[in-house]
């Protein structure tokens, strides 16, 4: 056979299809990993919310106390168990003092702020509790965001834990493995068999109850499930080639730990700490419900809820406030969370 020359030319070929169809091949611009990060989590409308609900509580825990006049440990023995009133909304019929009282002969309807007799004084015509007072005449308004300020204390103190404690000590446990290994992870486990009420009891022997008491109690436990999920990131990644790289030329052992593998495995920890957040809330409020939070006259979202169960029949108004702002605060951490863990997870991104 014979080799024939064919010479071609544009006018031989013609597109399949649409001739209108245009064949453009586009180059996308390079974006970094975490403002890839920034750019999915800013799109998560949850997420948003979750963070703008933190800010507000936050802002509120710092101004809230200072905006009524009154203390969180100030007693008015004539102003107990009144309902909410805010001034301005009294003309509307909302806020205005006025509260249904279920007892067991039946339901009454009264409003200590006024008489029903326009010609007798209460005196408290021109008293305003935003969220009412309890039964020694505390201001709720300004015990509950007295409350909130350890709430948001406790979610500080898990996160110093589980990043400071728990992180070092899985990224340590997985990557030497072996000896080092079993007895981390031995002594992880004894200490998580041993109940939280438990040690907090312990404590308490040793302790006065309180704040203290409830931080060392998160400190000794709250760090366990960090460790165990660095521990696990550590173990799938340890054996890459990039790790074999870095022994290779002669990286040590913490180098590798911190500057190889906990940048790749950061993104995860992130997210576990921010779930844990709602769990340490909890069991602070848990604490203070049965009687082994912070003692009084201090007041705490937990120990509110406590105190106000005791009048829930009577005066609901007294549990309603602690326990929405408790739910915001738990409700919005783990609206953050979810959406950090979708913003990190690679098979989260849109092709």
């Amino acid at each position: 056979m014979t080799n024939t020359e064919m010479d071609f030319s544009p006018e031989d070929f013609q597109l399949v299809g649409d001739e209108k169809i245009l064949q453009i091949d586009e180059t996308f611009a390079g974006q970094s990993y975490w403002k890839d990060i920034r750019s999915r989590f800013a799109q998560n409308k949850g997420a948003i919310a979750g963070i703008i609900c933190i800010l507000i509580v936050i802002i509120m825990a710092i101004i809230g106390p200072t905006l009524t006049g009154h203390t969180y440990s100030e007693q008015v023995i004539t102003h107990q168990n009144l309902a909410p009133r805010v001034k301005g909304l009294e003309n509307i019929g909302i806020f205005d003092g006025s509260e249904k009282m279920h007892t067991s002969t039946g339901t009454v309807e009264q409003n200590k702020y006024v008489s029903k007799d326009s010609s007798v004084k209460t005196g408290l015509e021109d008293v305003y509790y935003w969220f009412g007072t309890d039964v020694l005449g505390r201001d709720i308004f300004t015990r509950t965001w007295t409350g909130t300020r350890i709430s948001l204390y406790i979610a500080l103190v898990a996160v110093i834990v589980d990043m400071c404690f728990g992180m070092v000590y899985g990224l340590i446990s997985g990557y030497f493995g072996g000896k080092v290994d079993m007895v981390l992870q031995r002594f992880s486990e004894i200490l998580n068999g041993i109940p939280t009420l438990v040690i907090v009891t312990l404590l308490i022997l040793v302790f006065k109850p309180g704040l203290v008491t409830i931080t060392l109690a998160l400190a000794l436990t709250g760090w366990i499930g960090m460790s165990k999920i660095a521990r696990a990131q550590v173990l799938k990644l340890k054996e890459q080639e990039f790790i074999l790289a870095s022994k290779t030329l002669g990286a040590k052992n913490f180098f590798i730990i911190f500057k190889e593998i906990l940048p790749n495995i950061f993104g995860q920890l992130i997210v576990m700490s921010m779930f844990s957040i709602p769990n340490a809330i909890f069991t602070e409020a848990f604490l203070a419900f049965i009687g082994l939070g912070v003692p009084q006259p201090l007041a705490s979202l937990g120990s509110l809820i406590s105190d106000a169960f005791k009048s829930f029949t009577t005066h609901p108004y007294m549990i309603i406030f602690p326990v929405i702002v408790l739910a915001a605060i738990m409700l919005s951490f783990n609206l953050v969370a979810d959406g950090l863990r979708d913003a990190f997870d690679p098979k989260m991104k849109e092709m």
